[in-house]
């Protein structure tokens, strides 16, 4: 059985003002103590037995995400990849494995990307969002544009030959000007993987409650409308596709053999497990979480208490509706008869209005949306699972 896991590094420098995550900014001296605790829950969890998915189970994909990983020490998450594989075997050859190390363009350097490379990371996935200083300042991005080609020199320098950026379509003061410059600049660069993700007002976030309000803190009154975010995505839609860029998923594209496989583990429904605080993991029957906070999660693990907060066994009705949600968010859809006879239903019903409406169609067993209408998908899923 091939396994994925992803590891959770919720630190950053400075808190995005669109963010909601559990990430937070903390002293640097916290680092090395959250490393060990990843490393030594990985080996109470290998010796522990209790969870049925493991026991020869291969590791084929691992990411670090956060949170910006790329802060800690090369030497703590090669440690932290070690215990990995000493704990659990990774996938051979080399080639069948994935290892992603999420990174922020302003902490890199050849020393650091080096070291990555020897421990084992052959995919970095760099948070890019814009490439027009302004928007990247007013949403509280460190680095600028000049950091991002300095970055994927450095990467490119040091051996790295699976690189993946991603873009927000919609960030505070972005015109379709400036997001047309940014997608040119990204297909100046040709990385292997690219990630567009439209903007989110998310009420958790400094940006969303103050949009919410009205209010113009963090040029709140400066974000575009649904429709331009909609046009920015279609327009990149086109480029990357003219780039010759496979669409696999909403927000993701890839160059022929460069498709993130780890996030493909979580559209596909397949096994994962998660270390560090709040991280998630999922074995095909129950998903269960880590407790958020990073100092209690340390704490738990340095007690011997186990970290996990919640356990939820999955429900054949949820199952079914996550086989629908994140099975259409990929390009290819979902093969409608396998789904109604593994859940034993019709669908048919469901899904007519949608056909009619020409939101949804079929190509060929397919059931998928139409590519015209990626940008009201979020729509279409809540009328299919309503």
């Amino acid at each position: 059985m091939n396994l994925g896991v992803y590891i959770q590094v919720p630190f950053c420098q400075t808190k995005c003002t669109y963010c909601n995550f559990h990430t937070g900014v903390v002293a640097r001296e916290k680092y090395g103590p959250y490393a060990e605790a990843v490393r030594r829950e990985i080996a109470e969890l290998a010796a522990s037995g209790e969870i049925s998915i493991l026991p020869d189970a291969t590791v084929d994909t691992v990411y670090f995400g956060g949170g910006t990983p790329s802060l800690l020490e090369p030497a703590a998450l090669a440690g932290i990849l070690d215990a990995l594989r000493r704990n659990f075997g990774f996938a051979q050859p080399a080639d069948c494995l994935e290892v992603t190390l999420e990174a922020d363009p302003e902490t890199i350097t050849p020393e650091k990307a080096q070291a990555w490379l020897a421990a084992g990371f052959n995919r970095i996935s760099l948070g890019v969002q814009s490439f027009a200083d302004r928007e990247l300042q007013t949403a509280g991005r460190v680095h600028r544009r000049a950091d991002i080609f300095a970055a994927a020199q450095i990467l490119r320098a040091a051996g790295f030959r699976n690189i993946s950026m991603d873009l927000i379509a919609g960030l505070a003061q972005q015109t379709r000007e400036s997001w047309e410059e940014s997608l040119s600049r990204i297909l100046e660069i040709r990385p292997e993987h690219v990630s567009i993700y439209l903007l989110e007002i998310d009420e958790g976030s400094r940006l969303g409650k103050e949009s919410l309000a009205g209010g113009s803190r963090y040029s709140a009154e400066a974000i575009p409308s649904d429709d331009a975010m909609a046009d920015s995505y279609e327009s990149a839609c086109a480029r990357l596709a003219a780039a010759g860029y496979e669409h696999y998923e909403i927000s993701n594209w890839g160059l022929p053999g460069f498709r993130s496989r780890h996030n493909l583990k979580y559209w596909r429904r397949e096994p994962y497990i998660g270390l560090g605080a709040g991280a998630h993991s999922f074995d095909g029957t129950q998903r269960w979480s880590n407790v958020h906070d990073s100092a209690r999660y340390a704490a738990c693990i340095e007690s011997g208490v186990s970290a996990r907060e919640q356990i939820e066994p999955v429900t054949a009705q949820q199952a079914l509706e996550e086989e629908l949600f994140l099975g259409l968010r990929q390009l290819e859809g979902i093969d409608l008869a396998r789904v109604e006879k593994k859940y034993g239903v019709s669908l048919q019903a469901r899904i007519a209005g949608l056909r009619a409406q020409g939101l949804l169609e079929m190509d060929g067993a397919q059931l998928r949306l139409a590519p015209a209408h990626l940008t009201v998908s979020n729509e279409v899923f809540v009328e299919l699972l309503g």
